[in-house]
């Protein structure tokens, strides 16, 4: 590793280059877009860098030019000029009430007015916004950039509570409206957060906010791309290659199916999720640290309030207005999108159609490990072993041992959970063999009302079709007629065909038969 030190969890420009962090160069990409225009929103999943952009900015707008020496913009940028700034964080609340978001408002407001005055007659948090902005332009001659970081995370904390969220979005709507009204006394604004609230929400009135999420020239200003990797990380790589006892071709390959894989438009290269990939240069080991570091619940909360059919995930398609927006908390796809859990991997230009899927196996894997216990009886300490025992099951060629253990899976489950029957097995089953698919081979398929799977290990390959409320010889008739287990007949590896019904008055699986 070197001397090198590694910014993680570190968002502050002046810290990172004052003591020596690794700093991949965005520079050139902010004066692109500080050239090119004053009112901005980037959507960027967590842990992406949107709080470090940020921060530079602010610093290039207090002309802090030393902190940028023998970067990109030292050459592009011949007019250092300083001017006040604006900078609100949200990210540091917890927003449960309605006076939490006042609070945190009220507070930097006050810092603000401590600088630069306050007016007659400001007696809302909109008026005080306006006002400062006002004086600050006026006290110095210069107008003002305004940087608000993680505008939405009331919103989001708020998610299942409409009244709350409705409270928030009355606050924020006329605060943020301020950037349309004061534009006079304005440079530069950038919002950036995690999701675009639309509609009737704090967006409504923000028609001039260009939103750059999808925007080609400006898709690598956060996350880290392979040529940045190269080079800034070529050591690393090597080292990385020594300790984990891997050629230098396997480690970068490792790389990428762990860390890359985010695509915020169509037909760009891959994006990196930097917190990953700093932490395992750190480690000098993989891990699943991006993951790790947040519990996405409010996104499994809005799955199973929609009644999503979990293996729709992986091939889901979309348009860019549903991608771009979303309203309140109705449908969950463009959250989960916007959040980072799925990214764009196939377009379809003639009807604009975005084919979405998981970005990488970090995000696959960590997901679908932490919906188990939000779909099954088993919590979060007891999943990973149950997966281990099943997997042990089909790689002996036990699949009766198998199926007692998927038994258990549905026992016990509550009754809220399964209003829609049919929907919660396939979701489970999807959840089991998706999970099991990360160590063998498995394919899973559902159409017409049915699920038939196969899945393959050294040994052994199952062909198995699923019934509800039919019967194990149904199904497994079904496997003969529809010649499912043909393309493995030549295969040295054992076939097992296995029929299994689930039975509604039983909530479970009433009978397999295995051939």
């Amino acid at each position: 590793m070197g001397n090198r030190i590694y910014p993680i969890g570190i968002q502050n420009f002046e810290k990172i280059r004052k003591e020596g962090y690794v700093y991949v160069d965005k520079t050139a990409l902010m004066y692109k877009l500080v050239k090119s225009g004053s009112y901005y929103f980037l959507s960027r999943p967590r842990r992406f860098g949107k709080s470090l952009l940020i921060s530079t900015l602010e610093a290039y707008f207090e002309a802090k030019r030393d902190l940028f020496e023998g970067l990109a913009v030292d050459a592009l940028e011949k007019d250092w000029v300083k001017r006040p700034v604006l900078h609100l964080d949200l990210n540091i609340g917890k927003y449960d009430t309605p006076d939490s978001l006042d609070k945190i408002l009220d507070s930097s407001l006050s810092k603000w007015e401590e600088l630069y005055g306050t007016g007659v007659a400001e007696s809302t948090l909109a008026l005080r916004f306006a006002g400062v902005v006002e004086r600050a332009y006026e006290q110095s001659g210069e107008r003002v950039a305004i940087l608000i970081d993680e505008y939405d995370k009331p919103l989001l904390q708020a998610i299942g509570n409409e009244e709350l969220q409705r409270e928030f979005c009355n606050t924020l709507k006329p605060f943020y409206g301020v950037l349309k009204t004061m534009d006079g006394c304005i440079k530069f604004a950038l919002l950036t957060g995690v999701t675009k609230f639309g509609k009737v929400s704090v967006f409504s009135d923000l028609n001039n906010l260009n939103d750059i999420s999808m925007d080609e020239p400006f898709i690598s200003i956060c996350g880290i791309t392979e040529k940045e990797i190269h080079l800034n990380f070529e050591e690393d790589l090597h080292e990385l290659a020594a300790a984990q006892k891997m050629t230098y071709q396997e480690v970068c390959n490792e790389l990428k199916v762990c860390y890359d894989g985010y695509h915020f438009t169509e037909n760009t290269d891959g994006i990196y999720n930097p917190f990953s990939l700093l932490n395992t240069f750190f480690k000098m080991k993989f891990g699943n640290y991006w993951f790790e570091t947040g519990t996405p619940t409010y996104l499994v909360e809005l799955l199973k309030r929609n009644h999503y059919n979990l293996e729709r995930m992986a091939h889901e398609e979309t348009d860019a207005d549903v991608l771009n927006c979303i309203y309140g908390d109705n449908e969950p796809i463009p959250v989960i999108f916007q959040s980072g859990y799925l990214t764009i991997k196939g377009y379809d230009k003639r009807f604009g159609l975005y084919r979405l899927g998981f970005p990488n196996r970090e995000v696959e894997e960590g997901f679908i490990r932490f919906l188990m216990p939000f779909y099954t009886r088993f919590n979060q300490l007891e999943a990973p072993f149950e997966i281990q025992k099943f997997v042990r099951e089909i790689e002996m060629g036990q699949p009766n041992a198998f199926f007692k253990r998927l038994q258990s899976f549905f026992a016990d489950t509550p009754y809220e959970l399964v209003k829609d029957l049919e929907l919660h097995y396939q979701n489970v089953l999807f959840i089991v063999f998706k999970l099991v698919g990360f160590y063998t081979q498995a394919e899973y398929h559902t159409s017409e009302g049915r699920v038939d799977l196969v899945v393959k290990t050294a040994d052994y390959i199952y062909v198995m079709e699923f019934k509800l409320e039919g019967t194990a010889e149904e199904a497994l008739q079904q496997i003969e007629e529809k010649q499912y287990a043909l393309p493995f007949e030549a295969d040295p590896r054992k076939l097992f065909k296995i029929g299994v019904n689930f039975s509604n008055k039983t909530r479970n699986i009433e009978k397999w038969v295995v051939e």
